[in-house]
């Protein structure tokens, strides 16, 4: 039970018995006791904790309970604490008031919920940059230089007869160029959203060239039925897997042929629906067989997310490698297991994994704030190119660093927090 506010310290005095009377309870020290009704009356055994401001997480006094836990215990020190003043908080109060109190800035305050809901672990490290002030400092080194370029332009504003108009132009112009670039190497809306939500990969291919085989292989461990009769996968089988610490949902699919079948139909029906939503197809095809009328067909709808699995490498080749598209390829047996990894690698860099791990700019909001200020950068940019006076074309240095502010929050608005911590949990 987490309390933080003004009235911290009353509410510990009300409801806690200590073991051990103390004339005044010590910051950050656990105290063992029990919480009791206005009676005296015995609620539960408990370890209570009392954290004076600003060395807090909220920078208030907070005042935790540590009680046994289950329904009954917890809601009968709930309803002690509330009579004794307390109330409800509100989804992601207590990392809004750490915001609102200084703490931290807006952009650290959402890490806080994105290292919540982390899917893998390459996801976890990413919230845990801009938890630690990765978003915040790249900001602020940026709204700096900004600053600095905005001097330049009100003193030659000022003082016309002392700077030339040409040489202020094209020193704000080079400025103005280096900060949007370094702005776009950061921003990767796809990686971003993937390391975020996790990635989708599709399995695809014909009936019995060894789909199921290889999601097995993949995810190590025998999950989808496999046997020599083709069109056994009838429907969409999901299983989540970590690769490289990202969080990857792989889909074995029916296979997609031409059928009477009316069941194996709405299969494919599926099937085709998983692959027009996939981040990474992996077309599997059987290099112990000549290519046949369906692997063209699935051949002819493939674009820059498909890998070509070559399987059943341990087997005499028939395939014509020849007569496949320019598409990146693994060769890979899924029953020995040799070159799974290599595909492992190969989905990896097709997602892209490695830039969002390295990027600034995961969540959706910092992207489209630093999307907008990159495009009034290189609006500026053109505008002095094109001939336009330094001080019309600062208007776009203003908005770009008004932009980036609201990143780390600054100014933010009642409507912009509201939006923010709504999606938190309860005692976050």
């Amino acid at each position: 039970m987490r309390v933080s506010g003004k009235l911290s310290r009353h509410i510990l005095r009300s409801v806690f018995r200590p073991a051990v009377i103390e004339a005044e309870y010590e910051s950050h020290r656990m105290y063992y006791g029990h919480v009791v009704e206005e009676n005296g009356e015995i609620v539960d055994e408990v370890m209570a904790v009392i954290m004076i401001a600003p060395h807090s997480y909220t920078r208030e006094d907070v005042l935790e309970i540590h009680c046994h836990g289950g329904t009954a215990c917890s809601e009968a020190i709930l309803n002690r604490v509330l009579r004794a003043g307390a109330q409800m908080a509100e989804p992601g109060e207590f990392t809004k008031r750490a915001f609102l109190n200084g703490r931290i800035d807006l952009s650290r305050a959402e890490a806080v919920m994105q290292l919540i809901g982390a899917r893998g672990e390459a996801a976890r490290r990413a919230s845990l940059r801009q938890l630690g002030g990765g978003v915040s400092s790249f900001v602020g080194d940026l709204s700096k230089r900004l600053t600095d370029v905005l001097s330049t332009v009100e003193a030659a504003t000022d003082f016309p007869e002392e700077m030339e108009e040409p040489l202020v132009a094209g020193a704000v112009c080079e400025a103005v160029c280096e900060i949007a670039e370094e702005i776009e190497e950061k921003l990767d809306p796809r990686a971003a959203r993937i390391l975020r939500e996790g990635a989708s990969v599709v399995l695809a291919g014909r009936p019995n060239v060894g789909k199921s085989s290889l999601l097995n292989a993949l995810v190590r461990q025998e999950r989808a039925i496999v046997t020599d009769i083709p069109g056994t996968t009838r429907d969409v089988l999901t299983e989540r897997v970590e690769l490289n610490g990202l969080y990857v949902e792989l889909s074995d699919t029916a296979g997609i042929r031409e059928t009477g079948d009316k069941i194996e139909i709405l299969g494919v029906r599926r099937a085709r629906g998983a692959l027009s939503r996939a981040d990474v197809v992996l077309l599997v095809l059987d290099l112990s067989e000549p290519l046949t009328a369906d692997d063209r067909a699935l051949l002819r709808d493939a674009d820059e997310r498909y890998v070509l699995c070559l399987n059943k490498a341990d087997l005499p080749p028939r395939l014509g490698e020849s007569s496949l598209p320019n598409l990146d390829r693994v060769r890979l047996s899924a029953k020995s297991g040799a070159g799974v990894k290599a595909l492992t690698a190969m989905i990896l860099k097709k997602l892209g994994a490695s830039s969002a791990v390295e990027g600034i700019f995961t969540a959706k909001r910092h992207i489209e704030l630093a999307k907008k200020a990159a495009e009034h950068l290189r609006a500026c940019e053109a505008a002095l190119k094109g001939g336009i006076p330094v001080d019309q074309a600062a208007d776009d240095l203003w908005r770009a660093q008004k932009l980036l502010a609201q990143i780390t929050g600054q100014n933010a608005t009642e409507d912009v927090l509201d939006a923010i911590f709504r999606n938190f949990c309860v005692g976050k």
